[in-house]
């Protein structure tokens, strides 16, 4: 039995490939030289038996700094072939855990809407920003309601706790369609009550004034399950999701 990582959770592991359930704030990949520590570092030192003796980190299932949950790695370059040959013929299945702000009347409803970057067809500050629009790439995600309730600490503000399953793979592509439905994820900078939070963020930090309007650090989404042929991975909801929820 390999010993847990202390800033991950160790979901499932074969010789072929390990799944691990990725914390928020924490990055998938480095982004400058000497920057801090992510996920793939860390793989680096867990697996380095396995590379050393030809295998490899190919991570399959990339998520977002702030989003946490299920990630899945290839030990090897021919399971990593192989996950990328499912990944085309859609075989991966995800679900994802949201807490959003208001209550959607229906208790299920679905977004096919297409997507791109806001920059190519109009004036943004912000180069990642996606948004709806007809000249996109087609885009469709399910949801699901499940529980809504109150906060007495925002003055009874209404949220959803939602299951979220995206059909296809785009870019932010479930905070886009939460935000298009009018019900953005608690804690989104980006596609929360409004972009500039995003841009204040990058030049103050984390403050007392971004808490009060977003609610939480980060946005509220985790990728709760992952299914393929015959395996299916759980990670259950931790951390600041949990504690909003409950």
């Amino acid at each position: 039995m390999r010993l847990q990582n202390p800033n991950f959770e160790i979901i499932d592991e074969t010789d072929d490939f390990i799944v691990v359930n990725k914390p928020a704030h924490f990055l998938v990949h480095p982004t400058s030289p000497g920057g801090p520590r992510t996920l793939f570092d860390e793989l680096k030192d867990l697996l380095l038996f396995e590379i050393t003796n030809g295998g490899q980190i190919s991570i399959i299932t990339r998520l977002d700094r702030e989003t946490s949950g299920i990630v899945l790695v290839a030990k090897t370059a021919e399971t990593a072939h192989q996950f990328a040959k499912a990944m085309q013929r859609h075989e991966f299945h995800k679900t994802y855990h949201a807490i959003v702000w208001e209550w959607p009347e229906e208790d299920e409803f679905t977004v096919d809407q297409p997507i791109l970057r806001q920059r190519d067809v109009r004036e943004s500050e912000i180069w990642v920003k996606q948004t709806v629009h007809p000249e996109g790439k087609a885009c469709l995600t399910k949801f699901r309601v499940l529980d809504r309730f109150e906060r007495e600490t925002t003055n009874g503000r209404r949220f959803s706790k939602i299951e979220c399953t995206p059909e296809t793979g785009r870019m932010h592509q479930i905070r886009v369609h939460l935000h298009h439905a009018g019900f953005p994820i608690i804690g989104d900078k980006l596609y929360g009550p409004n972009e500039n939070h995003y841009l204040e963020f990058i030049e103050t930090g984390w403050t007392p004034k971004l808490r009060k309007t977003l609610l939480l650090n980060r946005q509220a989404l985790h990728c709760a399950g992952l299914s393929w042929q015959e395996f299916q991975w759980k990670a259950k909801v931790a951390g600041e999701i949990a504690e909003f929820w409950d």
